[in-house]
């Protein structure tokens, strides 16, 4: 007899038993139902010694599994006593019949060894997580969540069970139209939005994926060098360099990054409501001047608006997209704002790049899951999204001020800045103290980034001079974990004096 897939489940699994693949390959000689019956015997006794078959696990009852195997159900009643009486299986009335649980199995370690058996307490995870980039996910709501997707897909129409739009389902790109500029001053509609997964989903999409063999992909107006800010996600500019794009470093200071400094470039990367790591926003005056720029040279400003929603000290600072929706790439997404988890994001595009995009995205099949791109219309659309914003903007103003109020009492010395918005803050430290503040941070289980790791490899001095200090993200521990947390990072900073 061949392989055979037992499929038994019906409207409730556990009453059924489990789904088996059980090899029912006769030896050569062996025929009629006693050679079936010890078939069956032997493949359910190989299932259970190889922890396949979990102790605990229900097998399916007598009718069922003959049923689907086409053998007589004694047959799978001789197979079960069997192994009952070898101690492989427990039969209990109103209980069915389970694999044993004094069973000895080779053991899952023993097939596949546990790689935190062999690895050392301190690389197992950080106590305290205080890098930057990722928002408390204990804070996610659920409730609120669970119901918007229930909805959505209650209300969702049959087409969305078949081959979607790559510009992104219209309930989402609505909704995001009238959110965004509501919230942050975009101007748009929803035929000039592309869903996308989020912001490195989007480089792709603009810039291809192998321009270095000129095999072209993306947006063609993107193309040739692109200025980028001199402090920035390094996977920003790892994934534009495979992709063959040469980043050119902008100087930063107080008032962000230094626009009067570009050159030839085509192309700007910048994060002007809060620039990251560094803090603060891009000035008005230089707001104003990039876009005379982009005017000038024909070229685009990207605009990565990672944390935009969240603001304590200041008005809200609107986005550049607002003053020239043609010269600006709007990006952004909810990987803040709710989660990582939620693969969501949005480019807002001048109309000319609105067909190149599609044309990428198209090619690559990453679209994002339709069902959660109606459950996130439905929240936006709701309220939710607002609610839970507003509930998380008094949470991490909560957490900055602790921050601020802990590093006054235990290290008055270290000058904490960028705390005016976002999801984390930057403390300055003496020269030539980074690295040993990073190093004892990680002997003493705590997760934070030096200032270096942020740096743009081509940055040089005089113009961008290096600054020591340390990004540390407030975001990410749990509300009962962050006292904890600040006392281990103050324990860390150099002393006065360093």
């Amino acid at each position: 007899m061949a392989k055979s897939w037992v499929n038994s489940w019906t409207d409730s699994a556990e009453r059924i038993g489990a789904d088996l693949h059980l090899d029912l390959s006769e030896p050569s000689g062996a025929s009629g139902s006693g050679g079936r019956r010890a078939a069956l015997t032997r493949a359910l006794r190989d299932a259970v010694r190889e922890g396949r078959l979990a102790p605990g696990t229900r097998l399916p009852p007598y009718r069922s599994l003959a049923a689907d195997l086409g053998v007589a159900r004694n047959t799978v009643a001789d197979a079960y006593a069997e192994l009952v009486a070898e101690g492989w299986l427990t039969a209990r009335q109103g209980s069915g019949t389970r694999v044993a649980e004094r069973a000895e199995p080779l053991r899952r370690a023993e097939r596949v060894p546990r790689r935190t058996a062999q690895v050392p307490p301190r690389t197992r995870g950080p106590r305290h997580d205080l890098r930057q980039g990722t928002p408390d996910a204990s804070a996610f709501p659920r409730a609120a969540w669970l119901a918007s997707y229930r909805r959505a897909l209650q209300q969702a129409p049959n087409e969305v069970f078949g081959p979607g739009d790559p510009a992104g389902r219209v309930e989402l790109r609505e909704a995001l139209t009238e959110y965004l500029a509501r919230a942050r001053g975009v101007r748009t509609e929803p035929g000039r939005i592309v869903i996308c997964s989020g912001f490195g989903h989007a480089l792709r999409l603009l810039f291809g994926q192998d321009r270095s063999q000129d095999k072209g992909g993306g947006c063609a107006v993107l193309r040739g060098p692109l200025a980028v800010e001199a402090y920035g996600l390094g996977f920003h500019r790892e994934l534009l360099a495979a992709a063959g794009v040469r980043t050119v470093p902008l100087p930063l200071d107080e008032d962000g990054a230094r626009v009067d400094r570009l050159g030839r470039e085509r192309a700007a990367l910048l994060t002007p409501a809060h620039q990251f790591p560094t803090g603060g926003p891009l000035h008005p005056e230089r707001r104003a001047a990039v876009l005379d720029w982009a005017r000038a040279r024909g070229g685009v400003i990207l605009e990565d608006d990672y944390d935009g929603e969240f603001r304590y000290d200041r008005k809200p600072v609107g986005a550049v997209q607002g003053l020239d929706p043609e010269r600006v790439i709007f990006i952004g997404s909810v990987s803040k704002s709710l989660s990582p988890a939620v693969r969501l994001g949005w480019m807002v595009l001048p109309e000319r790049y609105v067909d190149d995009a599609l044309a990428a995205k198209g090619e690559r099949e990453a679209w994002a899951s339709v069902l959660d791109q109606l459950c996130l219309a439905d929240f936006i659309a709701s309220g939710a999204y607002d609610r839970h914003v507003r509930r998380m903007r008094q949470r991490y103003r909560s957490r900055r001020d602790r921050l601020v109020a802990a590093l006054a009492t235990h290290a008055p010395h270290i000058e904490v800045t960028g705390v005016a918005a976002g999801l984390h803050a930057v403390l300055r430290l003496p020269p030539g103290t980074e690295r040993s503040t990073v190093k004892a941070a990680t002997w003493q289980g705590i997760a934070l980034d030096g200032l270096a790791e942020f740096r743009h490899p081509a940055a040089t001095e005089p113009d961008m001079p290096v600054r020591d200090g340390i990004v540390v993200g407030y975001a990410t521990p749990s509300e009962h974990a962050y006292g904890a947390a600040l006392e281990a990072l103050c324990g860390v900073l150099p002393p006065p004096g360093e």
